[in-house]
């Protein structure tokens, strides 16, 4: 990631935070997939399932299943390791960065001082989390950590070494007295004592590779890969079966749990009780009540012998690159990536393809889950013509099944038919339509040249328009005013493609632009475009923003321009973005815009781009990632959509479906109470010009302004600049031309 400079980067309800920053709001909501479960604990008829980005809870009786996420309390993703007490009623979640969650029933507290040895340089991810009593042992990769659960602070660690090479503990807990860790050498205990730090103290209790283990009160069981036992004061009794990869050994009060392709059951005496398979892969598995056993799937959260499956909605998974909205709620979902942003393929092992939320339910088509060739999915859209139907590029670098598909929705068993496959030139990227419903692919090597493909409806084949250029590949592209606009990666230009009669290809004309048409002269390709209501185009680069005014008829002129956004900062000219990666830029109904910067997050501008509104991040908001790969509004509602490689998160904006016309004018906080909120009253609902007067009581004018983009912020400050006194206040709003007029009231008490 590029150095930027800054001008350039200008809980359930009932949890409180305490000592710990406050990332989330009911602002936000996720869209992660719960479907890999990590970790499952039962409490009182309840199973508490950690998945990859969160944590749910099934309560059996009633069949309800809420969530817990960094959209509503969590502080971080990419879960590694989770444990829960039902009698304190304690969990910790370890994440794959070395952090840690404590939830208690009155905070969630987030630790990132983890104990590191000193010079060790490999993964910092909590491999597994043991609670006894008020005592966690967090297990890493240089040994394991105790944590005290009352004082919320680290005691004593111990830094394991093998042979002069720091040596992970795989699984710990605590027996007795002693802690026991399974590691890649063997069986390893010791006292809680003074000397606990010092490994060289440690026992070896029975050598061997293990990676297993669990204890409850008066029992102990570990495990290698492919055998289990019991622990019997350094005697191992072997469970009577042979496995093949065990996943999990889990301990309860009258049964042990083995997980392995099958779920196995036995007695605390080693005896063989039941086996059962859930028809899946599972990472672990518990039993409840009288034995009814349930599996933590990997693909399909919590499933019981029934194969009835228990989750939150969600999509099959969370690797998530674009992201298209239509109308009823409706969303698709592309999985795929490409590594270095344009060159090289990424093929996710998991063949995720892309996942279509129908307004209800995440629906995953068989196809991608049965493929047997690559997939790596960078676009999905509903076919123009037929919302039934949905077109994908494959884009996987080998002649193995790239190209486009054509699915069509069967509502009948909420799956995807495969209608046809589109062959032809190599890589496409992503699909733009206009609004005679013509449907256009970016192509990001077709002999060496990004290229265009033109959907012919009547013959159900693509037309290839190539572009002479050399090796610039291609990215997503879109429509504005009947023109392709079309980022180009790998070199600094960019690509305008006039097309007038689509399939005709002998009227075309083609616009390049090159940094002497003012791209920065470092930038080494385009990333993004999109258009305001202006008709400007924001070009996001490889080292900045561009912004072409008045874009369809600058673009026609001998030399069209484009230019960076300058702003003040201490009295001096300063390029906004300098030097930023610029992934993607959004328009909001206001005009606001939303902009991405690689490593930076998300930054919420003004009309213009002199002001920065908000800037979200992944350490002061849920986003999961600072690298952004795709940001959408739903103008309709407000709601903005931030996709990354981690998963979806989504943002109830202020501004929504803004005409020249006043919406419903909503005002909050409202009342303002000083000792509950600092902050600025927010003013949403309004038109798209809209003039402000506010007064108090008596009628006289304390405040006025102009308001742009269909929401107003106000500080509570009068025409003086000082904090107004404690009363009513009367807000009158009248749109542009005075033809429309709205009032409001507005409490302050200081």
């Amino acid at each position: 990631m590029k150095k930027l400079s800054l001008i350039s980067l200008g809980i359930l309800a009932s949890l409180q935070f305490m000592n710990a920053q406050v990332i989330s709001s009911k602002k936000w909501t996720d869209h992660f997939s719960y479907n890999n479960v990590l970790a499952m604990k039962e409490d009182n008829g309840k199973i508490i399932a950690a998945t990859e980005n969160g944590v749910f809870y099934y309560t059996i009786s009633t069949g309800e299943v809420t969530k817990l996420s960094k959209a509503n309390g969590l502080h971080d993703v990419n879960i590694s390791a989770f444990d829960y007490n039902p009698q304190t009623k304690i969990g910790v979640i370890g994440y794959a960065n070395g952090a840690l969650d404590i939830i208690t029933p009155k905070e969630i507290k987030y630790v990132v001082d983890i104990p590191i040895a000193a010079g060790y340089s490999g993964s910092k991810s909590v491999n597994h989390i043991s609670i006894t009593g008020d005592q966690a042992v967090i297990s890493v990769g240089y040994g394991l950590s105790i944590f005290n659960l009352k004082k919320l602070e680290f005691g004593d660690s111990a830094f394991f070494m093998n042979g002069g090479i720091y040596e992970a503990s795989n699984e710990a807990t605590i027996f007795g007295s002693k802690v026991y860790s399974v590691t890649n050498s063997g069986l390893k205990s010791h006292e809680m004592n003074i000397t606990f730090p010092v490994f060289s103290t440690w026992t070896t209790e029975i050598p061997g590779s293990f990676k297993h283990i669990d204890a409850e009160d008066t029992s102990l069981i570990y495990s290698s890969a492919t055998s289990a036992f019991i622990y019997n004061n350094g005697t191992p009794t072997p469970l009577p079966t042979a496995f093949g990869n065990i996943r999990d050994i889990v301990l309860s009060s009258n049964n042990i749990v083995v997980t392995d392709n099958r779920i196995y059951t036995f007695g605390l005496n080693g005896i063989s009780l039941n086996a059962v398979s859930l028809g899946e892969d599972c990472n672990t598995a518990i039993t409840v009540g009288s034995g009814k056993i349930y599996g933590g799937t990997i693909l399909s959260g919590i499933k019981d012998e029934s194969s009835t499956t228990y989750k939150p909605s969600g999509p099959y998974s969370n690797s998530s690159y674009k992201i298209n909205l239509y109308d009823n709620n409706q969303m698709l979902v592309s999985s795929g990536a490409r590594i270095g942003r344009y060159n090289q393929a990424y093929l996710n092992p998991k063949k995720p393809g892309f996942y279509y939320f129908n307004g209800s339910e995440w629906i995953y088509p068989s196809f991608f889950s049965g493929a047997t060739s690559r997939i790596n999915v960078l676009d999905a859209v509903l076919n123009p013509t037929d919302n039934s139907e949905v077109f994908f590029t494959n884009y996987i670098g080998v002649a193995q099944g790239e190209g486009v598909y054509r699915m069509k929705y069967n509502a009948s068993n909420k799956d995807f038919d495969l209608m046809k496959y589109y062959t032809g030139p190599f890589r496409p990227v992503g699909f733009a339509t206009d609004s005679q419903n013509n449907l256009f692919v970016s192509i990001a090597a077709n002999g060496g040249s990004p290229s265009v493909w033109i959907y012919d409806k009547a013959a159900d084949n693509f037309v290839l328009k190539k572009i002479i250029l050399s090796s610039d590949g291609a990215q997503k592209p879109i429509i504005h005013e009947d023109m392709l606009w079309m980022p180009l990666p790998r070199t600094n230009n960019f690509l305008v493609y006039d097309y007038k009669n689509a399939l005709n290809l002998s009227d075309d004309t083609e616009y390049i632009l090159k940094d002497s048409n003012g791209f920065a002269g470092n930038s080494k390709g385009t990333l993004s475009v999109a258009f305001d209501k202006s008709g400007d185009a924001w070009i996001g680069t490889d080292s900045g923003l561009r912004i072409m005014s008045n874009a369809t008829t600058e673009i026609k002129t001998p030399e069209p321009k484009v230019n960076p956004i300058i702003i003040e900062q201490n009295g001096l000219g300063e390029e906004l973005f300098r030097d930023g990666q610029i992934l993607q830029v959004e328009v909001d109904a206001g005009n606001y815009k939303w902009v991405s910067v690689d490593g930076g997050g998300v930054y919420y501008l003004s009309a213009d781009g002199q002001q920065t509104i908000k800037h979200f991040t992944k350490e002061n908001s849920p986003l999961p990632t600072n690298s952004v790969t795709d940001i959408k509004v739903d103008k309709k509602t407000g709601k903005v959509y931030f996709v990354t490689f981690n998963g979806i998160v989504a943002y109830q904006g202020d501004v929504a479906d803004v005409t020249s016309n006043f919406g419903k004018i909503v005002v909050y906080p409202n009342p303002v109470v000083y000792s509950n909120f600092k902050g600025k009253v927010t003013i949403k609902g309004l038109a798209e010009k809209t003039n402000i007067r506010i007064t108090d009581a008596a009628g006289n004018v304390i405040h006025s302004a102009v308001a742009r983009g269909g929401y107003y912020e106000w500080d509570l400050n009068n025409q003086k600049g000082t904090r107004v006194a404690s009363g009513i206040y009367f807000v009158l709003m009248t749109n542009e031309d005075g033809s429309d007029k709205a009032t409001a009231k507005i409490g302050v008490v200081n």
